[in-house]
């Protein structure tokens, strides 16, 4: 009897420590399957053309401390971008250059916690290739081309238009616009010498070493230039939203705006 009981208990051991072990290994499984689903979290941030490098940076800081999150940027013009959110396209985040279109989104119901982040200059640029005795916005006349981008879905175009009309300036500088997509694109036109000169953001002058920067739009010659970044309310990933928007104002990453040109406002 001694024998079979020892016996009866060893196999009650044995089948207690199999079921243990088919708990520790069901637990790990459901852990590895919650890191790889949280490893697929991918946001969409749409971001203003003018924010291309600095974003990238702060992307490669961010995904090193938040190893869990993939960012996706989708760059454009502002107007361009706030049009596609309006009508459907998926974003988790969306940074503007510009207060109006970000403005639209919110009183669309579409965003929903949101900053003015970020301050710019408008200037005017020239490629470093020409000779030219240009030295202010008042001197366009003597290029033959000028690119900006469209005012009406580019803050950078509007901006320009706004300050090109305070100086007295549009009028006679209309038949010369190359008008373009972006503010990036207005920057590859001056880079290639497709055009003679073009207004950009002082940012995006500061990335490019094939231009020159000649002269800055005067203060009060246009709006203020103010970047606010939200979240979308309809994004799938609010809590993984919520931790990039915040590191977007933590110390870390205004000092790589800062790198950058771009002006803090608080």
């Amino acid at each position: 009897m001694l024998v079979k009981e020892k016996t009866a208990m060893i196999k009650r051991i044995g089948l207690f420590a199999v079921v243990i072990l088919c708990c520790f290994f069901a637990s790990a499984c459901s852990s590895s399957n919650q890191i790889q689903e949280q490893a697929e979290t991918e946001l969409t941030v749409s971001a203003a053309a003018s924010l291309q490098n600095v974003l990238n940076e702060i992307k490669t800081d961010f995904e090193n401390d938040h190893t869990n999150i993939t960012l996706t940027f989708n760059f454009g013009g502002s107007g361009s971008l706030q049009q596609q959110i309006s009508q459907g396209a998926p974003a988790d985040l969306f940074f503007s250059a510009a207060e109006d279109k970000f403005q639209t989104l919110v009183d669309e119901g579409l965003i929903g916690e949101g900053k003015n982040l970020l301050g710019n200059d408008l200037v005017l640029i020239a490629s470093k290739g020409v000779t030219s005795k240009v030295s202010s916005f008042e001197d366009l006349s003597a290029f033959e081309t000028l690119s900006i981008g469209t005012p009406e879905s580019v803050p950078a175009g509007k901006y320009a238009k706004e300050a090109l009309s305070n100086l007295n300036i549009w009028e006679n500088v209309t038949d010369k616009i190359v008008y373009a997509k972006d503010v990036r694109q207005v920057l590859t036109y001056v880079e290639t010498g497709n055009v003679d000169a073009g207004i950009v953001y002082n940012t995006d002058a500061l990335v490019s070493e094939n231009v020159e920067i000649i002269d800055s739009a005067p203060k009060g010659t246009h709006e203020d230039i103010i970047y606010p970044v939200g979240i979308l309310k309809e994004s799938d990933h609010q809590e993984e939203a919520k931790l990039f928007y915040d590191y977007l104002q933590s110390e870390k990453a205004m000092a790589i705006f800062k790198k950058y040109g771009f002006k803090g406002l608080n």
